[in-house]
């Protein structure tokens, strides 16, 4: 079988290990592989997928010129086009990468988030009750993009300068969510009819900063902890071992109801904060997750007894199963 690897440009720059860790997963079961970039002109895209005839596509693209919001719309082109593709259809993409409308979407279901508002520029579309200290995000980015320790606002007046910063550079209405103090967990989920939740990973901040917000930064994330990033080096995934066997059900519960509440497939993380209560709270919802070979999803389904070619190939088979039927 062809499986073509379809990502943006920035992957292959980046040199992302993903594209290669793929395609030596994907040859060690016998798949002939190739790579189209989603260009920013939609004519380039399309004939470049038509020249790879692909069997299967595998979307890896998270933008469509440049822009996050758009990602859905890859999708959509996949589904218009008659592809197979791996991952969430343009549906699931668009209710996870709508922050606000996964938040609506997840209490009508009955799985908790954090309390929150959304405001533009003074017009205020939803105020839930909401108590300092507070969480100011991008609505519509994802890989913690705009989200930084200084996110976390105590008072009126950091409130409203972070308000300007989020209208400023991402033109785009704010997300302010009500900061839940706790632990933070990572449940990855794979399947469709009958999606599980894999091993619970903790984001340990054990050695973030002194007298710093606890929360998943972009440079807590991504940055570089031999080039001075504190917070990249404070925080380490781990799988904790002193839960509650009852906290880790329910968690994985959680992670299974979130990710079909916003009709995911195949495979996708679900973000938690566990207060010190033991109360859940869905922060966020990740469809088409990190796949490197040491990501938290990738590090758990191992755990679970799914290496990572093995696991490469479930989804291959999930998603061809799709189609099948």
């Amino acid at each position: 079988m062809k499986v073509v690897l379809l990502h943006t440009a920035d992957a292959a720059e980046s040199d992302d290990p993903v594209l290669g860790q793929l395609e030596e997963a994907l040859a060690a079961q016998g798949h002939a592989t190739a790579r189209v970039v989603v260009s920013d002109a939609l004519t380039p895209f399309v004939e470049a997928l038509g020249a790879a005839a692909p069997d299967l596509v595998w979307n890896l693209a998270e933008a469509f010129g440049g822009k996050s919001a758009l990602e859905s719309n890859v999708a959509a082109v996949l589904s218009l086009l008659g592809l197979h593709y791996t991952g969430s259809s343009p549906a699931g993409l668009l209710l996870a990468g709508d922050k606000v409308l996964a938040k609506k979407i997840l209490r009508f279901h009955g799985i908790r988030s954090p309390e929150f508002a959304t405001l533009y520029r003074g017009a205020v579309e939803w105020a839930g009750e909401l108590a300092f200290p507070l969480i100011v995000k991008p609505p519509q980015e994802d890989a913690s993009i705009g989200i930084t320790t200084g996110s976390v606002v105590h008072d009126l007046r950091e409130l409203l300068v972070k308000l300007d910063e989020v209208h400023s550079e991402f033109r785009s209405p704010a997300l302010v969510e009500q900061f839940v103090e706790g632990r933070e967990f990572y449940v990855g989920v794979l399947g469709n009819a009958h999606a599980e939740a894999l091993p619970v990973i903790e984001l340990d901040f054990s050695r973030f900063p002194a007298g710093t917000p606890r929360v998943a930064s972009w440079d807590a994330k991504w940055g570089d902890a031999s080039g001075g990033g504190a917070e990249f080096g404070g925080t380490e995934s781990v799988f904790p071992t002193d839960l509650p066997a009852e906290l880790v059900v329910r968690m994985q519960k959680v992670a299974v109801d979130a990710f079909e509440a916003l009709r995911l497939r195949d495979y996708g993380r679900i973000d938690l904060r566990v207060s010190p209560e033991g109360e859940i709270f869905v922060i966020e919802v990740n469809p088409n997750c990190y796949l490197e070979r040491g990501s938290e999803f990738a590090r758990a389904a191992h755990a679970h007894g799914l290496p990572y070619d093995q696991l490469v190939e479930r989804i291959v088979d999930l998603a061809m199963a799709r189609y099948a039927r």
